[in-house]
C-alpha cells in the first residue's frame, strides 16, 4: 500500500504540504457533510482522480473534495502519460484476429479497418482490472451511439465464468472469453493492458496496469483517432 499512498500524496496534495509529515494511516478524512472515511475508502476515491484532499494546518485532518468533471479531466491529463506497454509498438499495424464474443457476435480486426478499436486485456480475478471497469463503462456509454468506435475486452476466463461475473459487475465492452490465445498472440501477460487502434489499423496508444489517469488517456486516444490526429 505504501507506493500507492506515496503516489497519491505526491500528485494530489496542495502545494506546500510536505508528504513526509503526514501519516495516511492516521489521517482523519471527512467530507463537507462531516462524514468520515476509512483510509482504504478515501485512497480509492483520490486514486480515481475525481477527488482531492485539502490538508488542514494541523496535518492530522483533511477535507475530501469531489472535483468537477472538467477539473478532474484537466488534472488527469496534466499528469504524465501512462507508460507504454512492452507488448505493442506505437505506430505499428496490429496483427489481426477474428473471434466471437460471449454473445456469439463475430469480430474481425481486419474487417474493422476504418473504425477505432479499443482493446482491453483482463481477467476476473485481476483486482486492478475490476477497479477500472466502472470508468471503462463510462467511456463505452459515451460512445455507444458512435458506430466508428468498437470496444473489445479480451478475457482469459471461460464464457460461463464471465456471464456469472457480469451478473454482479456489468462490463459494457464486447467481451471475448477464453482469450488466452489472443493475448498470447501479442505476448500480453500483464493485466490490465489497453490498446487503442486507429482507423488505419495502427496502434495509437497502449499501456499496462491501472494508473489514476489510464482511462482518461484511453478516452483522449479514442477522440484523437476519430479525428485522425496524432496523440499529444
Amino acid at each position: 500500500m505504501k507506493p500507492l499512498i506515496t503516489l497519491l500524496f505526491l500528485v494530489f496534495l496542495s502545494v506546500g504540504v510536505r508528504a513526509q509529515k503526514i501519516d495516511p494511516e492516521t489521517l482523519e478524512v471527512k467530507d463537507s457533510t462531516g462524514k468520515q472515511y476509512a483510509v482504504e475508502v478515501w485512497q480509492k476515491l483520490v486514486f480515481s482522480g475525481r477527488y482531492s484532499l485539502q490538508i488542514n494546518n494541523d496535518m492530522k485532518t483533511a477535507l475530501l473534495v469531489k472535483l468537477s468533471e472538467e477539473e478532474a479531466t484537466r488534472r488527469l491529463l496534466k499528469a504524465p502519460k501512462p507508460r507504454e506497454s512492452i507488448f505493442f509498438t506505437t505506430g505499428e499495424s496490429i496483427a489481426p484476429f477474428a473471434e466471437k464474443d460471449i454473445n456469439g457476435t463475430q469480430f474481425d480486426l481486419k474487417a474493422l479497418t476504418g473504425k477505432v478499436v479499443v482493446l482491453n486485456f483482463w481477467f476476473i480475478n485481476c483486482g486492478p482490472c475490476r477497479m477500472e471497469i466502472p470508468e471503462l463503462n463510462e467511456i463505452a456509454e459515451a460512445y455507444k451511439d458512435n458506430k466508428d468506435v468498437v470496444f473489445l475486452a479480451v478475457a482469459l476466463d471461460q464464457r460461463y465464468e464471465i456471464q456469472d461475473f457480469l451478473k454482479k459487475i456489468p462490463f459494457s465492452y464486447n467481451i471475448i472469453g477464453n482469450g488466452g490465445s489472443i493475448a498470447g498472440k501479442y505476448g500480453v501477460n500483464s493485466y490490465p493492458t489497453h490498446a487503442v487502434v486507429n482507423r488505419q489499423g495502427k496502434i495509437l496508444f497502449h499501456t499496462t496496469g491501472y494508473a489514476m489517469n489510464t482511462v482518461a488517456w484511453v478516452k483522449r486516444s479514442i477522440q484523437a483517432a476519430l479525428e485522425n490526429k496524432p496523440l499529444e
